[in-house]
């Protein structure tokens, strides 16, 4: 687990962007299992692609005309035990960090792992949303 003085920013960093942060297993389950709408899932992470990648993709993105009616978003290395819940909702895709997935109406129907993110810039993260937001929301 990372100290939570470490970590706070970048939870932050999603938070003023309107990502709801889940930190226990039932809020997980909760919004995932939700058969209506849309929802937009960042699994953050310390490291530099979730810095330089993953969260500046995933606030560009959500500035588009169409995006997912909910925004959540679980901290791997911090909040364990709702990360692995939210894992179980991506499965067959192994687990990753950081990751973004999308949901409609209670079904897996977008993904990022971390090799789509990794070296890839935020413009292009974004783009990527953007057409899954069109697609899906």
């Amino acid at each position: 687990m990372y100290p939570a003085e470490l970590t706070a920013p970048m939870a932050k960093d999603l938070n003023e962007y309107g990502f709801e942060s889940l930190t226990t297993p039932d809020q997980v389950s909760e919004v995932l299992e939700q058969q209506e709408g849309t929802v937009l899932v960042v699994v953050n992470s310390v490291c530099g692609c979730a810095a330089a990648n993953a969260r500046p993709g995933a606030k560009l993105a959500v500035q588009h005309d169409k995006k997912p009616g909910r925004l959540v978003t679980v901290f791997a290395g911090v909040d364990q035990a709702a990360t692995a819940r939210a894992r179980e909702y991506m499965l067959p895709y192994p687990p990753s960090s950081p990751s973004i997935a999308l949901f409609k109406d209670g079904r897996l129907v977008h993904f990022l792992e971390r090799h789509h993110i990794e070296g890839r810039s935020k413009e292009i993260i974004a783009e990527n949303l953007k057409m899954a937001f069109d697609r899906y929301c």
